[in-house]
């Protein structure tokens, strides 16, 4: 069976998180479905790039194995102004899915949500001071903590797509891809 994941899109986003892990994760067979926050499926990137949404996010209704919060400080903080994103992400932690953030998303998304709590996680450098003092901030391109993913910027969204496809369907999948992409 295929896994499926949501990415949400608020105007605002980083588009470089968002395009290319949506990228990396179809090139590996998972589905990805874009869902916009705003109230139209055209969402706006931080560098005025124009993105086409699956669907509005309150339209939402399917389980997914995953879900992605791209970074950008204007698309994060209206993500963690969102009662839907704070009750979807609390539903599908307590179902121990896969949460993934990058950006500026882990500190002004997950850590509000209480998510970070005693966790191992990283984010956009500086914003860690938004960080629960309970969590461990670390350094690396990409952090694992049980069901939390955290990334921390645009120079890292690769591996943070590598990163989930391989939690997602595994270190074949992973490989191959790699290798077509000459991606090392």
């Amino acid at each position: 069976m295929n896994k499926r994941v949501l990415m949400i899109l608020a105007d605002g986003f980083e588009e470089i998180e968002a395009i290319a892990v949506i990228d990396i994760l179809r090139r590996c067979s998972i589905e990805v479905r874009t869902a916009s926050l705003s109230g139209q499926t055209l969402v706006a990137g931080g560098h005025q790039i124009i993105v086409q949404a699956d669907v509005l996010l309150k339209d939402i209704r399917a389980d997914f194995d995953a879900c992605i919060l791209p970074g950008g400080s204007a698309g994060a903080q209206r993500l963690a102004d969102s009662d839907i994103v704070h009750s979807l992400i609390s539903v599908m932690h307590q179902a121990n899915k896969i949460i993934a953030a990058i950006c500026a998303a882990p500190a002004k998304v997950l850590s509000p949500a209480g998510l970070l709590d005693g966790r191992k996680a990283t984010c956009y450098p500086g914003m860690q001071n938004l960080f629960p003092s309970s969590a461990t901030y670390l350094e690396d391109p990409v952090v694992i903590d049980g069901n939390i993913i955290t990334s921390r910027g645009a120079g890292t969204a690769l591996e943070f797509a590598f990163t989930l496809a391989e939690q997602l369907v595994g270190k074949k999948v992973i490989h191959e891809v790699r290798v077509k992409m000459v991606a090392g």
